[in-house]
């Protein structure tokens, strides 16, 4: 009989290679999301539709729904199916926090917030049900269930964060006017802090996987962002569909030939986190 330590994970174990396409990712779930809600329904487009965001949020959490059920069906890992729910879920949260911020006029602070309240309450009753957090005990239909549902809250939070940290005050709704390529270097910056205290401290490994998860999302926006928005607001004005394509590109490139395996479901002397 195998020990618990035996059992593998449903999703990859966290590597350098897992946080490079996780950044790709959030970078394409900006660029994606806003190439349906913006470019092909929305602001940007001759005759925007009025529910642009509502639409989009709708074709992505379709998208995930299908994507977490094949997720949670899978006896086993397997990454192509794996990274495809990790861009649905951060396409949805991309056109869910736009919809939030703009749609329903409750602002960057106030999707933010309510966001980040979300992401506690689901790692809260996760951890109230199974006693830990770690990504690593991800091997089970209910833990799956959590799983996703604190990765797309996380995702939503940071695409909030992104845009409010990065987006001009003058903007409806208004941000805190740092631009995106400073946006990017702060995001980036905490990333860094996050692996210092992860090598230097003994404070939970746990703890700082999701708050550098967390921050990858807000990271990916910035940089998505960058690329596409117009040039009078700080952007490179590249074609989102194309950046997209080139993302995709690249992060099926990755998957394909960067290694990857599975994480192993820790013993319970290990599940303290």
């Amino acid at each position: 009989m195998k020990s618990n330590s035996d059992v593998l994970s449903k999703v990859p174990a966290v590597t350098l290679t897992f946080w490079v396409i996780k950044i790709l990712c959030t970078t394409l779930g900006e660029t994606g999301g806003d190439s349906v809600t913006m470019t092909w329904l929305g602001e940007t487009t001759a005759h925007p539709n009025p529910n642009g965001y509502l639409i989009g949020t709708a074709i992505f959490f379709g998208a995930l729904v299908l994507f977490v059920i094949a997720q949670i069906a899978a006896k086993k890992f397997r990454p192509l199916l794996y990274w495809a729910t990790i861009i649905a879920s951060t396409t949805a949260g991309t056109t869910l926090a736009d919809f939030a911020d703009r749609s329903l006029g409750i602002g960057y602070v106030g999707g933010s917030l309510l966001l980040f309240a979300l992401v506690l309450a689901s790692l809260g009753v996760w951890y109230w049900s199974e006693r830990t957090v770690s990504v690593q005990t991800v091997n089970t239909p209910r833990v799956e269930a959590f799983y996703w549902v604190t990765i797309t809250f996380s995702q939503t939070l940071g695409t909030a964060l992104g845009d409010w940290v990065a987006a001009p005050p003058g903007d409806i709704p208004p941000g805190m006017g740092f631009g995106y390529e400073i946006g990017a270097l702060i995001f980036g910056g905490g990333i860094a802090i996050v692996t210092l205290l992860y090598f230097a401290t003994r404070i939970s490994h746990v703890l700082l996987f999701w708050a550098a998860f967390i921050l990858t999302r807000p990271l990916g926006a910035t940089i998505g962002d960058l690329f596409d928005k117009p040039v009078a607001k700080g952007g490179l004005d590249i074609s989102r569909p194309l950046a997209s394509g080139i993302l995709a590109a690249i992060i099926l490139a990755c998957i394909l030939i960067l290694p990857q395996r599975a994480g192993t479901h820790p013993n319970d002397s290990e599940r303290s986190g």
